[in-house]
């Protein structure tokens, strides 16, 4: 049998746990290659080649606790987020491909993202994902990542040196931007404000999946009541840090479209420019601007 043969039958018992087919496919490949020590461009040119003798029994033996709903990123402590890896705990969210929209509509709005100097602030960072991954994407400019969670910004800081970018991102211990005034030049004037910030309603948070509701931190899903108190916070914080037409780029979750689009609309000095669906059609990302002076 090949490496292909192999996560293909991986898939299908991905498939029969219960798994979505696509992210099956996904997870099944993501483990071979880290049974093998393989990147993607080698998975691919190599895969029709027979594994390595070790690899069937250790390839097993992941694919097993993947069906038993431990999610890719607990069991090999990465996941991968807008092309980088990045270290991952029961500390932090794992990072998911719908929050890549907010990278995509990041570098929408700037002409020349590798040369323009900006000022940006990732709000809830996590992992630092978005917060690296726009430093890796704007090199030219300062990024600053705050997270109520002190354990959270030690993974932060971990990848980003990781990535080589710790001198570009500056990490703030903050809940949203509290504590932070607006004349404080390290967050004053700032050009674009992201957050994927917690948006499950309470109720909801015990009917979420095995591998979110059993490994994600309760902190980075509980989003109040409706699942939007944290986006109310941000929203009110915002336009004193905003600089005018500065923009602020948020995720929120399935359903709650136009209860954001009404929040926005009641928040003065903000205005609603775009709001875009991931893969499925499901309205995902906000993009937002401070109104001009």
């Amino acid at each position: 049998m090949t490496v292909l043969d192999e996560v293909n039958a991986a898939q299908k018992k991905l498939i029969a746990a219960g798994i979505r087919p696509n992210d099956a496919t996904s997870d099944a490949e993501f483990l071979a290659r880290h049974a093998l020590g393989w990147d993607r461009p080698t998975y691919f040119c190599r895969r029709q080649e027979p594994p390595p003798a070790e690899f069937k029994t250790d390839y097993e033996l992941l694919v097993l606790r993947r069906t038993q709903r431990e999610p890719v990123s607990a069991i090999t402590g990465r996941r991968e987020f807008w092309g980088l890896s990045f270290v991952v705990s029961p500390d932090v969210l794992t990072p998911r491909p719908e929050t890549e929209l907010i990278v995509e509509q990041s570098l929408k709005f700037f002409d020349n993202p590798s040369r323009v100097s900006i000022r940006i602030v990732d709000v809830g960072t996590g992992s630092g994902c978005l917060a690296i991954a726009l430093a890796h994407e704007f090199p030219a400019s300062q990024v600053i990542g705050t997270d109520v969670s002190a354990e959270a910004i030690k993974i932060a800081k971990l990848n980003a040196s990781f990535h080589h970018l710790s001198r570009q991102i500056a990490w703030v211990q903050s809940s949203y931007l509290e504590g932070f005034a607006p004349n404080d030049h390290a967050v004053s004037e700032i050009d674009l404000i992201v957050a994927n910030l917690p948006y499950v309603p309470s109720a909801a948070t015990q009917a979420l999946s095995p591998e979110v509701k059993d490994h994600d931190p309760l902190v980075a899903l509980d989003g109040g009541i409706d699942g939007l108190n944290p986006l109310r916070a941000l929203m009110a914080a915002a336009p004193d840090h905003l600089i005018s037409g500065g923009r602020l780029i948020v995720e929120f979750g399935a359903g709650q479209e136009d209860e954001a689009k009404a929040l926005i609309a009641k928040t003065p000095q903000l205005t609603l420019l775009e709001i875009v669906g991931d893969l499925s059609g499901i309205p995902r990302v906000a993009s937002i601007q401070k109104s001009y002076d």
